[in-house]
């Protein structure tokens, strides 16, 4: 690996300014993709961008089948009409848009376990209710992606949890403090960013923390048009409108609608339950759609051409976000390779010290988690540096490693093309960098808090 210095910053920067300008994540990402590339292999970009391409294709399949098997689920869901049954039944305790929304926020906080299948279960169980009462879908969005990998991060029994565990029990300085899910354990307090954005979700809906900004302008569209996502979203929504307008043209409401809450709820319980026991989403996923087969065939709810068409139309739905998910991969394979994260580290090393460890390594982690889009490899390259430097300078490592996953969790939560952001915004049918401009407000504002918290932690312990 070649050192670039801060030449290495060119890309990151590139691809955010591009973005902000353009409103364009997959073509921001591949022109930060082929500079990356190009700083290393010079005139070989071509094949260096393709083979990069590719092998974060194949390396990532299985996230690549867990997009298109959502998108077919989804649109069942909805060509099932179990989702009016669902929606009926929940508007009975809902009846309002804070109500809606705070089960949402509630919803997110029981469904801990991994932040794909909180987000599949918050948005397929609260998108039509939020549509009939007319909540912006940017509003939806930000409480799932709130309660994802914020709350995973918080209980010990995620994937999130494991994954950070093992990371930090490999480290020699920390077996006083037990085994990896003890330190995990230890350090919960400590992952300041996962609390400030779980506490203020509840703030948002509320009113207490107001409306900003693009949310703002989201609830004024709604108001003006009647329009739950912008026309820039129309493209996300097409089997839903579709289906939408040949109601309207037959002039049913939901109300006189005939689906079967179990036509929901099985299913979502068999997703819920398989990924649990196989500890695979992907299993999950499909088990379900097996089940809905079961279901939904013999009994008519959606005749066999319709069940065909229909998960087409949702795999193929996705396509957009596996290519945004896929750029953003290949992106942070082309940073590694002109060495980023080495030298933002050595660039703050000189400057850290006991009381500011904290709060710099939440700085440096979350900027280079958000930059990278990668909220597991930036931690797990990060512990095996800052930890013992963290020993070596008189720092508490608990708070530092409740840093190190804060960091992290910000990057998964704010990055614009992080897999939880282009997730959270296709299971809403909304355009990702709409979802992505109009939650990172409140993000930005609990990691400002988690911060000032870091701080205190840094001089108090």
């Amino acid at each position: 690996m070649d050192n670039f210095g801060i030449l290495t910053l060119i890309p990151p920067i590139v691809i955010i300014v591009f973005a902000l300008v353009t409103k364009r994540t997959f073509e921001a990402l591949l022109i930060g993709a082929v500079i990356g590339f190009f700083m290393t292999d010079k005139w070989g970009v071509l094949g260096a961008t393709l083979d990069g391409f590719s092998t974060t294709a194949a390396e990532n399949i299985w996230m690549v089948l867990v997009f298109g098997l959502l998108g077919g689920y989804t649109f069942l869901l909805q060509r099932s009409k179990g989702s009016f049954g669902f929606g009926r039944f929940v508007r009975k305790f809902a009846n309002t848009e804070k109500k809606t929304l705070i089960i949402g926020w509630i919803l997110g906080i029981i469904v801990f376990m991994d932040d794909y299948l909180n987000i599949l279960t918050v948005s397929t169980s609260l998108r039509e209710t939020c549509d009939r009462q007319k909540t912006p879908r940017e509003m939806l969005a930000y409480v799932i992606d709130s309660t994802g990998a914020p709350v995973c991060v918080l209980i010990p029994l995620s994937t999130w949890a494991v994954f950070y565990a093992g990371v930090v029990g490999d480290e020699a300085g920390m077996a006083s403090y037990g085994s990896g899910m003890d330190i995990y354990i230890s350090s919960i307090p400590f992952i300041l960013y996962g609390w400030m954005a779980v506490i203020v979700v509840p703030l948002v809906i509320l009113g207490v923390v107001p409306k900003l900004f693009g949310m703002k302008k989201a609830y004024k569209r709604v108001q003006e048009t009647g329009r739950v996502y912008s026309e820039q979203s129309d493209k996300y929504n097409q089997g839903i409108t579709e289906f939408d307008k040949l109601m309207e043209e037959k002039g049913i409401t939901d109300e006189d609608e005939k689906g079967h809450i179990l036509f929901f709820i099985i299913p979502l319980a068999v997703v819920i339950a398989v990924t649990l026991y196989t500890d695979d989403l992907l299993i999950g996923l499909a088990s379900a759609l097996v089940v809905m087969a079961v279901m939904y065939l013999p009994t008519k709810a959606v005749p066999f051409g319709e069940f065909c068409e229909a998960f087409a139309s949702g795999f193929a739905s996705m396509v957009p976000m596996m290519f945004i998910t896929i750029g953003a991969l290949t992106v942070k394979l082309s940073m590694d390779g002109i060495g980023l994260p080495d030298f933002v580290i050595n660039a703050v090393l000189p400057y850290m010290n006991g009381a500011l460890f904290p709060a710099i390594t939440f700085i440096v982690v979350a900027g280079l988690s958000f930059v990278t889009g990668s909220n597991w490899g930036i931690p797990a390259l990060t512990v095996p540096i800052l930890i013992p430097l963290a020993l070596a300078g008189g720092a508490n490592p608990l708070v530092v490693f409740g840093a190190i996953v804060s960091g992290g969790t910000f990057g998964s939560h704010a990055c614009f093309y992080s897999d939880a952001t282009v997730l959270t915004s296709q299971t809403c049918g909304i355009e990702n960098l709409e979802h992505a401009f109009t939650q990172f407000p409140y993000a930005l504002l609990s990691a400002i808090l988690a911060l000032i918290g870091f701080i205190i932690c840094g001089f108090a312990l």
